[in-house]
């Protein structure tokens, strides 16, 4: 998750968004201008073009898991293209704080769409994906469904708190509260190990507890529930590379 932030720590402005206020209010200006053609598009830094992106590659592997599961079980091409998605988010993700630091224009706009691109590529869609693969008990979806709203949670918390973490001298967050949210792709590499053996469908590992019963659950939708407690932990102290 980039850190798109528009406060220092102290809550004050800082050196970046000071040389940046004068887009910032331009900003401002456009969003909420009531006249003019294509307001909003003009409005967006070319950071947050680049997060749009991360937003895109997230959608798109939502779209290939439903493609792999209206189509033919044994075709996992559909598969493989929604695993592939997601790194391509990771990347785009990071680019969008690199390009907002370099060009001196953060925005709690761009803040914001970070946020919510994060939620499609490395919540919603990893989610898609572990359906795909067979978690499909009622259980199972309670489990994605935590998981994805951990990761929705964690969000929302830094969103509101990243003013309070200290910062480096480059006005950089010092450590992560919770685990990043794009860790997923740890889930990610896992799911594209199972399917390359195809450990997916009837043959997820682990196999199914309580089979026909209203407990029916895959296990394995247990880590899903882990990794979203870890984002969401208050105590657990990431540092940031």
């Amino acid at each position: 998750m980039s850190k798109r932030t528009s406060a220092s720590s102290n809550g004050g402005p800082s050196k970046a968004d000071a040389a940046s206020e004068p887009s910032y209010n331009k900003q401002k200006d456009l969003l909420g201008s009531t006249t003019g053609h294509f307001s909003l598009l003009r409005a967006l830094h070319m950071a947050d073009y680049i997060t749009e992106l991360n937003g895109a590659c997230g959608i798109l592997s939502v779209f290939s898991s439903l493609r792999y599961c209206l189509g033919d079980p044994s075709d996992k091409s559909n598969l493989y293209l929604a695993l592939a998605f997601l790194p391509f988010g990771l990347f785009f993700d990071f680019m969008d704080g690199r390009v907002a630091r370099w060009r001196k224009k953060s925005s709690m706009m761009g803040q914001e769409l970070d946020s919510l691109a994060d939620l499609i590529s490395f919540g919603l869609a990893p989610a898609c994906v572990a359906f795909s693969i067979g978690l499909r008990t009622s259980l199972d979806h309670v489990c994605l469904t935590a998981f994805v709203l951990c990761g929705l949670t964690r969000l929302a918390r830094f969103n509101v708190t990243a003013a309070n973490i200290p910062k480096d001298a480059s006005g950089k967050a010092s450590y992560f509260e919770g685990t990043p949210i794009p860790t997923t792709l740890g889930l990610d590499a896992l799911m594209t190990w199972w399917v390359s053996q195809d450990r997916i469908l009837g043959a997820v590992p682990g196999g199914v507890w309580f089979a026909g019963s209203a407990l029916e659950v895959h296990p394995v939708a247990f880590l899903f529930v882990i990794h979203g407690c870890l984002m969401c932990s208050k105590s657990l102290h990431v540092p940031k590379p």
